[in-house]
């Protein structure tokens, strides 16, 4: 069957494209402007929660969640075990481990301290550590 534009005369088809035309370049300029403007937005946004990213004291951590709970075992002063931090999570060990160095170690710039009792390592936050401060050899000065 043949479509509509072939049934019509040569100048009406000609016409008929040419509103096409220009119906399809209001859509797609609107369709632009439409997502240039969600992706201000959404870039605004992501400025302000990055901000807030960067900052692990400005955050405001929920006392149920997993990671608070392997916290607060790290910081009771007997510490916690890889075992215990799995049974009170659900994690597997590489999980825990991730979790030690990546969150606790590098986001939240806590010391983590290590010892072996037995067969078992038992971990501790013994306080801040202090990565950001000069390490240099204080005897030189900066040049």
């Amino acid at each position: 069957m043949p479509c509509r534009r072939e049934r019509r005369s040569g100048a009406s088809v000609v016409r008929h494209d040419a509103a096409m035309n220009r119906m399809e370049d209001l859509n797609v300029k609107a369709c632009k402007e439409a997502i240039t403007s969600k992706i201000g937005a959404i870039s605004q946004n992501r400025e302000a929660s990055d901000s807030d990213r960067d900052d692990p004291k400005a955050m405001k951590p929920n006392p149920n969640s997993k990671q608070s709970r392997v916290i607060a075992m790290l910081q009771s002063s007997s510490g916690a075990t890889i075992i215990a931090m799995m049974k009170a999570t659900g994690w597997q060990k590489h999980s825990v481990r991730g979790f030690l160095a990546g969150v606790v170690r590098k986001r939240l710039k806590l010391k983590l301290e290590s010892t072996k009792a037995g067969d078992d390592r038992i971990y501790r936050i013994v306080g801040k550590s202090d990565h950001n401060s000069n390490t240099a050899d204080p005897k030189r000065k900066a040049a």
